[in-house]
């Protein structure tokens, strides 16, 4: 697989990136270590966490990801085939960009991960509240120590990211590489048009999560009793099953049949296809799950595929 650079920071990353937050929650120890394996045997590189997963969940505190990533890179040594990549700020018990909070969760987080580096550490959240040179400066000081080699963005506004841009560029302090917003088939507006016209001129690579809009371009939503019982039903009702969302499937529908492949498969695909896109995060609880995924990289969508789905989604 061809690797595609993370913004200008040397750093590459193949096609697919995994999206760590199910480790330890929905995805048990045993079964997040033979994920990983597989993905990283697979041909693929770089796996996605934050400090704050899984703090929403019953009984756990936050942490939990990354100690389950780190206990399986000491117990695999394949610390030097995988990009880790994790972020800091949205955790209730270290929330915020402070230095002072940067230079505590960074210690924490290379804690947990069982490493003496972090390959892209991002900013999870804006911080509005903190000075964007303090954020930078802290940022700076944690690459030129060898704990980061790179920082990234997510949920940044346009206007803020290229803020913060422009005083890397003017005080020579590292600056995000990265930025992690939602996109997919149907959610394209935090990349398209104004964001993306910064991304290009400035070279940051864009690691989108939500490819699969919280399941529902898998295709496995149709009809009333599909909803019934699942989590993401009241997630999925209010944001994607109006006439554009149903318009999507039908198009996923159409291209799936062609390539012979899965809609979830075709949904991602298009998004690595997509000339804006670095590589797009996708999760999966199972092995089976994710060798369907795993596929949607060797996935070659005909230009004319390609250019309907984009057509369906606007």
């Amino acid at each position: 697989m061809r690797h595609r650079p993370l913004g200008r920071s040397g750093l590459s990353t193949a096609p697919l990136v995994f999206g760590g937050n199910v480790f330890g929650w929905t995805a048990d120890e045993a079964t997040s270590h033979r994920l990983l394996d597989a993905f990283v045997d697979g041909g693929f590189n770089a796996v996605d966490t934050a400090d704050v997963y899984s703090a929403w969940a019953p009984g756990h505190e936050g942490g939990e990801s990354e100690s389950v990533i780190g206990r399986w890179l000491k117990a695999s040594g394949k610390r030097d085939k995988v990009l880790i990549l994790t972020k800091v700020a949205m955790w209730p018990k270290q929330p915020g960009l402070s230095a002072a909070n940067i230079e505590a969760a960074v210690e924490g987080s290379l804690k947990r991960l069982r490493t003496d580096y972090i390959d892209l550490y991002q900013s999870h959240r804006d911080d509005a509240e903190t000075p964007i040179d303090e954020t930078l400066e802290a940022f700076d000081r944690m690459v030129k120590a060898g704990k980061v080699r790179a920082i990234g963005a997510s949920n940044f506004s346009l206007e803020r990211l290229k803020a913060s841009l422009d005083r890397s560029k003017v005080k020579g302090l590292a600056r995000y590489e990265t930025l992690q917003p939602k996109f997919n088939l149907f959610d394209r507006d935090q990349v398209e048009g104004a964001v993306a016209e910064l991304t290009q001129a400035e070279g940051v690579g864009i690691i989108p999560f939500y490819g699969l809009a919280a399941g529902f371009l898998s295709g496995k939503y149709r009809t009333e009793a599909d909803f019934e019982g699942k989590a993401r039903a009241a997630t999925i009702r209010r944001d994607y099953w109006n006439d554009k969302g149903r318009a999507v499937l039908a198009a996923l529908d159409e291209a799936a049949a062609r390539v012979g492949a899965s809609q979830a498969q075709v949904a991602l695909a298009w998004i690595m296809a997509h000339p804006l896109i670095t590589a797009p995060l996708a999760s999966a609880t199972s092995v089976q799950q994710l060798d369907e995924l795993m596929s949607a990289a060797r996935l070659e969508l005909p230009g004319g595929v390609w250019k309907r789905l984009d057509e369906a989604g606007r």
